[in-house]
């Protein structure tokens, strides 16, 4: 068992944390959220004042950040944590973040003798919950292996991508067609329901058929078609809107740099930002059927 401290307790980073307790390991806890702090505190994990603090004798250090702005005051500068962890202590960051940005967090700490995985997420919350997270792993094979009995307690699937950056490259790649099929498949179920079909028959046709997919398999957009999906508890909790829309983002950028064409995917992106403009940033990423379904 590890000595373990995880920074970042939100929807994803709570759950995260908490089966890192349930497996044993000595779990230390910080984020703003008091309330957040007090759920991990109440399951057995400790706490500190700050993440320095919080840091001080890991032998794992573990982020789950919103966005690449966090990511670098965390651990960058002079008052970062690459500045005090000693050499070899395992870092993890599991936020979708630029893969430059995990390049140069990882340049760092390569300098400081300090092994680093970018290895960003991809299940939602309810798989954060239940333990079965898919792992997208960039970064040394030395710190991978370091890494996966740790992935194990949070994960189903561990993925070793290749090297620094290769793990956000290729969620941002799955993120960027999940939106695709996302928006897709709501506007199939909303053109069925004008021509007159129940939109529970329509979705089991095409699951049935060459249209089915996990935007419609697993996570129906439609409400009340499927049970325990946000679409059937008005959209609330699962992968807010403005994180899809910031990953749509991280996409098109990296597609700018590396002269990618990805029309689809910028589509996307415009819905998406649409959707989020008109209010909607809040809800879960498959709200997008109000687009064509509105209230």
């Amino acid at each position: 068992m590890a000595k373990i401290t995880f920074i970042g307790l939100g929807n994803m980073g709570g759950p995260m944390a908490s089966n890192l307790v349930k497996a044993g390991h000595e779990v230390t806890v910080f984020d703003l959220s008091k309330d957040a702090v007090a759920a991990l505190v109440s399951e057995g994990a400790k706490t500190a004042d700050t993440a320095h603090e919080a840091a001080n004798g890991a032998e794992c250090v573990i982020t789950m950040l919103p966005a690449g702005q966090h990511v670098e005051a965390v651990y960058l500068g002079d008052d970062g944590l690459l500045a005090k962890l000693p050499a070899g202590t395992l870092v993890i960051d599991s936020s979708t973040i630029a893969p430059e940005t995990a390049r140069g967090v990882a340049e760092v700490a390569r300098a400081k003798d300090i092994p680093f995985l970018d290895a960003p997420v991809s299940g939602g919350v309810g798989g954060a919950k239940a333990g079965t997270l898919t792992f997208i792993c960039g970064g040394s094979e030395e710190a991978f292996n370091k890494a996966k009995p740790i992935l194990d307690a949070m994960g189903k699937n561990i993925f070793h991508a290749g090297d620094h950056g290769s793990g956000q490259v290729a969620k941002i790649c799955n993120n960027m067609l999940l939106a695709i099929l996302m928006s897709g498949t709501s506007e199939a179920l909303a053109l069925g329901v004008k021509n007159g079909l129940d939109p529970a028959v329509l979705s089991e046709i095409m699951k049935q058929s060459s249209g089915g997919n996990w935007a419609l398999n697993v996570y129906n957009p439609w409400p009340g078609v499927m049970e325990g999906v946000p679409a059937s508890r008005n959209y609330e909790g699962g992968f807010l809107v403005n994180l899809m829309t910031k990953d749509l983002g991280l996409a098109f950028d990296n597609a700018v740099k590396n002269q990618a064409s990805i029309p689809m995917g910028s589509l996307a992106r415009n819905l998406f930002q649409l959707h989020a403009g008109q209010g909607n940033g809040s809800l879960d990423f498959s709200s997008i059927q109000r687009l064509y379904k509105p209230e």
